[in-house]
């Protein structure tokens, strides 16, 4: 099990960096054809849809996972975290600014196995 964490640690954090670092690589690599993101607006995208905006580069800076839980169920692997970022612009004296997202990540039988 403490492997299994492990690799989903890497898994979350190889997630936000893409997203800081338009990675679709990474993404392409590791999403499965049937991927869903729920967007801050509301609207949900698949997969394509997701590496497009993913390719665009990110406005956004200093993203930064914090208060990630990691759930084990049998082949299914829950992740819940809260990621902190800087809007364009930001100064630390300007807390409107920041922003946050909370996210959570599912992971299916493949944990240790390569995409």
């Amino acid at each position: 099990m403490a492997g299994e964490v492990e690799i989903l640690t890497q898994l979350n954090k190889g997630y936000v960096d893409a997203v800081q670092n338009s990675d679709v690589a990474w993404f392409d690599q590791h999403l499965s054809d049937d991927f869903l993101n729920s967007n801050p607006d509301g609207t949900l995208v698949g997969r394509a849809g997701f590496l497009a905006q993913i390719a665009r580069p990110q406005a956004i800076k200093g993203l930064e996972p914090r208060e990630v839980k990691i759930r084990l169920f049998g082949d299914i692997a829950i992740i819940h975290a809260r990621t902190v970022y800087t809007k364009p612009d930001a100064s630390l004296a300007n807390l409107a600014f920041l922003g946050e997202v909370l996210a959570t990540e599912d992971f299916a039988g493949r944990i240790g196995n390569g995409p």
